[in-house]
């Protein structure tokens, strides 16, 4: 039999034709026998994927989006996701039940949002004075990270895959100067997870808002200041508005991992190739989202500086030390409370001690003595 060479490839794609067969169309071997070699499945799949984003949010929302494109593009449609938006299908923050419960296939968001329910998680998201983005990517992918993620999402009858990062965030928006630690008795915040914790301890009051009350909740002084993210989801917030102060750095949140959570019988019952596929869109996400980030918050800080009255400051490194000590007090509390919390945050702080010293000469050195402009 005879493929024309346009046939060959949609054969190859729709899964009508094996694997054997389509490298032996490449010139390979009758003979080779590969036993990783399968006939790819012709089933199709239709799966839903559950968000805490609301639907299409800039760059996390679209994140979603794009990858269930690239998963159905590259699987030739037997992969089809259907994404829903936080609200949708189920609540936001009910994504992570929905899929544990196969009410959804899979879902999108960041670990620190289950640290209710599994404490470890907000490890794999996000810690305080802890790795940047390029640092908890090597630790996730080639430090043991990931092995402990599965096996703490294992046990919860889900699959994990990292899915972004944010890179560093903003210190958030004020209307009182932070000169000392003084400042921050009594200020009340919204910020979640270990920075709220931390920011407790040091005589804050942390506060939870959800996305569409904040900007209301700052303009009306029910909250005296707040976190999101950075520049370009700050500037679609309209904060420079009515802040005055804009800090940095985002000591809370120093690169900020993004997920994607899979119902664990649901990926069992994918073929070899499709799991492949979602692997490698996972990791094209991953990539596309910090890059994502990293332009678009360079061109929002500058519209934010030039077209408002915001006042671009930096924490005093007084108090930056002190959150610091606050952020070690908190960390020991959790660990101590939950023994696979401090499995992970034992191998964190070991990879973060182990980077940071390569990180010193070479990255510390760049921004401080050799960038070109």
């Amino acid at each position: 039999m005879k493929f024309k060479r346009k046939d060959f490839f949609k054969a190859l794609a729709l899964g009508t034709i094996s694997l054997p067969f389509a490298i032996r169309g490449f010139g390979g071997n009758a003979n080779a026998q590969d036993e990783g070699a399968s006939t790819l499945s012709g089933e199709r799949f239709k799966w839903k994927m559950v968000t805490t984003w609301p639907p299409k949010f800039p760059v996390l929302g679209e994140a979603a989006d794009l990858f269930a494109k690239w998963v159905k593009e590259m699987s030739g449609g037997r992969l089809d996701i259907k994404v829903f938006g936080g609200g949708e299908l189920v609540g936001a923050l009910e994504a992570f039940d929905a899929v544990r419960s196969n009410a959804a296939d899979m879902g999108c968001g960041a670990s620190y949002y289950w640290a209710g329910k599994a404490p470890a998680s907000q490890f794999f998201a996000s810690v305080p004075f802890g790795m940047n983005a390029q640092q908890l990517n090597a630790w996730i992918l080639c430090g043991g990270g990931m092995q402990l993620w599965e096996e703490l999402y294992g046990s919860l009858g889900l699959v994990p895959l990292l899915a972004g990062n944010s890179g560093v965030q903003m210190g958030g928006w004020f209307n009182r100067e932070i000169n000392s630690m003084a400042d921050l008795q009594g200020l009340k915040m919204r910020i979640p997870g270990l920075g709220g914790k931390v920011l407790k301890r040091a005589g804050g009051a942390p506060v939870l808002l959800a996305g569409g009350e904040i900007y209301t909740g700052l303009e009306r002084g029910v909250i005296d200041a707040t976190e999101w993210i950075g520049p370009y989801h700050d500037y679609k917030m309209g904060f420079h508005q009515i802040a005055k102060y804009y800090y940095a750095p985002g000591w809370h949140e120093t690169g900020t991992a993004l997920e994607m959570f899979i119902n664990q019988d649901k990926y069992n019952q994918l073929p070899n190739d499709l799991k492949m596929i979602v692997q490698t869109a996972a990791q094209r996400i991953n990539i596309w989202m910090l890059s994502e980030f990293e332009t678009k918050n360079s061109i929002y800080l500058k519209k934010i500086i030039d077209e408002g009255e915001v006042e671009l400051r930096q924490f005093p490194k007084e108090v930056l030390a002190e959150l610091r000590d606050h952020t070690r007090e908190s960390i020991a509390e959790i660990t101590a409370a939950d023994p696979f919390s401090k499995r992970v945050y034992e191998s964190y702080s070991a990879f973060q001690n182990q980077i940071s010293n390569w990180s010193e000469i070479t990255e510390k050195s760049f921004y401080n003595n050799i960038q070109l402009s």
